[in-house]
């Protein structure tokens, strides 16, 4: 494989990111694309009202740019595209309905879920046409289960799981945008490894474009991505974990995302049966932040987290821990 399309991937999705910036931020303003704060959230966040969302769009533009160019064509090539933009294009709708109406919520959990539904079971379709193996391996081993149809209901629940886990880790500025490149850099050292071109590209443009987005969102944040990013995040990332194999390792390199849905899940299962509460707020971030802890502190430390499970991942898939 080519390295140097890598390369060329990121350098020109982050070169674009970039540039897009300037120009596409007031274009958000200028059409009152303003964030609409959550009304449960937190005091501190109610001065980001009106900042503009919707940058996700940036994000993909770029990434779409850069991979389209460097990328090899096939049905892995359109399987990504499915899973990645078919998930912003749900972000999307979600993200216009709420700016539209000016409301905090956009489309019903369930239409959400319909929609991410939908292009995780093409993404799948995509994958069998084109031989994907069924069998779930153990990083690090020469261990595998072979799930027959079975992989192809795990793979979807893995997409719709790491696209809404991402999401809701999409809370803080410049926190997903960080913690994504991390988690896409460990499996952008998988997909080279495994010598999957498209894959690796795909990574690789979206290493670029979350980056030279967090130009823009680091604190203060100029432009939030909205659930058009954290979803096309989110659903890419779950397809190049499923793509390269590697589904055991998800949990692990995208540990952070994995403890933000969870803290969601444990809060809402309290507080139904028990009536209670565990965490100030979930997502856990939040918790964090009713802490006392200030934003700035709370996303350095999620970004020093998701380092750490990236490592941990690599380190897992070179069968260290395995020996």
């Amino acid at each position: 494989m080519d390295n140097t399309a890598v390369l060329w991937a990121v350098g020109v999705a982050f070169a674009l990111a970039v540039l897009l910036g300037p120009p596409g931020i007031p274009l958000l303003r200028r059409l009152k694309f303003g964030q609409q704060v959550r009304d449960d959230g937190p005091s501190t966040h109610l001065s980001k009202q009106g900042t503009p969302t919707m940058g996700g769009v940036l994000i993909l533009l770029a990434a779409a740019v850069a991979f389209v160019r460097f990328a090899d064509r096939g049905l892995s090539f359109w399987a990504l595209v499915v899973a990645c933009f078919g998930f912003g294009l749900v972000g999307f709708l979600d993200d216009y309905i709420k700016i539209a109406f000016r409301r905090s919520l956009g489309l019903t959990a369930l239409q959400k879920l319909a929609g991410q539904l939908f292009f995780a079971v093409l993404f799948c379709f995509l994958l069998y046409l084109d031989g994907h193996p069924t069998h779930l391996a153990v990083p690090g081993t020469e261990w595998s289960l072979e799930l027959g149809w079975g992989y192809w209901a795990l793979a979807v629940l893995i997409l719709l799981a790491t696209g809404n886990a991402v999401n809701f880790t999409d809370g803080l500025d410049g926190l997903l945008a960080g913690t994504s490149a991390l988690a896409y850099g460990a499996f952008l050292v998988i997909a080279m490894e495994r010598m999957h071109q498209p894959a690796s590209v795909f990574a690789a443009a979206m290493i670029g474009a979350v980056l030279g987005f967090l130009v823009f969102n680091a604190h203060p944040a100029k432009v939030f991505m909205g659930d058009t990013g954290s979803l096309a995040i989110g659903g890419g990332l779950g397809a190049v974990a499923v793509m390269t194999g590697n589904e055991l390792l998800l949990p692990v390199i995208g540990g952070v995302f994995a403890v933000e849905m969870l803290s969601v899940i444990i809060q809402v299962v309290s507080f139904k049966t028990r009536g209670k509460r565990v965490f100030k707020m979930s997502p856990i971030h939040h918790h964090f932040e009713l802490s006392g802890w200030s934003e700035w502190r709370v996303v350095t430390t999620f970004w020093f987290a998701g380092l750490v499970l990236a490592a941990a991942g690599l380190i897992w898939y070179k069968g260290i821990w395995a020996a």
